[in-house]
């Protein structure tokens, strides 16, 4: 791209996904709603867990961390989305585009190390539960979430200073719905295939190798339920486990679809982002909410107790 137009931008304006403008005010309506629901959602897990003394068990603290994650995912994206339906457009500054980006890589990548944890958490349960208690105890715990944010913040570093020490011209315009390293790398004014193959390879390997972890833990974890001889107690088994699946799969495929593939993002990537920055994490709480008996019980529980 030719730099001789090069400025200093201050202003970036996201386009958003494209709809019928009659859709506009529903849409508005649509994703305030979600947003408020994302909120209430996460919230009440939150609360569920943390005053549930039957709850403080290495598994829902790591649902804790997850609410946590996808709480603040939601705000990094959805209330721009939101503004755009009012502005025609969100309207982010310089820093505030940076600090998004930053953001969102650094939740998703600590989210998608966290669901590497949770398949962990339930090997140990499921295939040692004997040596569980000694190796997840609270030490543990806190040193594995501390970790899953920890990495995810020097992976969002890496990606975000690799993007903006390049020269922009004097285009604004992110064609997408948050600024995401795909969109943003078009306004650059420079050769961005150093970026674009970084930033392939760095999703790459973190989607990859967590991925084959979790796979490699259920591969584990089924070979030990189906010794199990009692019907109940591999339905029992089973059922811990499924919400985390759900999760895994809701999370893995658009990452693949948007990050791992050829091509640039276009209309079709923006609304399975909007998939899964506005309506994984409204699904995440429902799903274990629904999926988990003690969840359920907590929550019964809890809410008999308030007046």
């Amino acid at each position: 791209m030719d730099c001789e137009n090069q400025t200093s931008l201050t202003e970036f304006v996201l386009t958003g996904f494209p709809y019928p403008s009659h859709l506009r005010g529903p849409l508005f309506i649509f994703f305030l709603l979600v947003y408020l629901l994302t909120l209430l959602g996460n919230l009440v897990i939150l609360l569920v867990v943390v005053f549930s003394s039957q709850l403080h068990k290495p598994m829902y603290w790591f649902l804790c961390h997850l609410s946590c994650l996808d709480l603040a995912v939601s705000s990094v994206v959805v209330p721009k989305i939101i503004a755009g339906f009012l502005e025609n457009g969100g309207r982010l500054s310089f820093g505030g585009c940076v600090s998004q980006l930053f953001f969102f890589h650094f939740l998703g990548c600590a989210e998608c190390f966290l669901y590497t944890l949770m398949a962990y958490d339930r090997f140990l349960a499921i295939c040692k539960p004997l040596h569980y208690a000694t190796i997840m105890n609270r030490k543990a715990c806190l040193f594995l979430a501390v970790g899953t944010w920890f990495g995810g913040c020097l992976h969002s570093a890496l990606e975000t200073a690799l993007i903006f020490r390049l020269p922009f011209g004097w285009r604004n315009r992110v064609n997408y719905i948050f600024c995401d390293i795909p969109a943003v790398l078009k306004l650059v004014c420079a050769d961005t295939s150093l970026n674009e193959t970084v930033t392939m390879v760095d999703v790459g390997l973190v989607a990859v190798t967590c991925f084959f972890l979790i796979l490699t833990s259920y591969v584990y974890i089924v070979s030990t339920v189906l010794k199990i001889h009692s019907a109940e107690g591999r339905q029992r088994a089973f059922s811990t486990c499924s919400a985390h699946v759900i999760l895994v799969v809701t999370y893995y495929v658009p990452l693949v679809f948007i990050y791992l593939r050829p091509g640039s993002q276009g209309p079709l990537d923006g609304m399975v982002a909007v998939f899964y920055t506005s309506l994984t994490p409204l699904l995440n709480p429902i799903i274990y909410t629904l999926r988990n008996k003690d969840i359920k019980i907590a929550l019964m529980k809890l809410s008999s107790r308030t007046p």
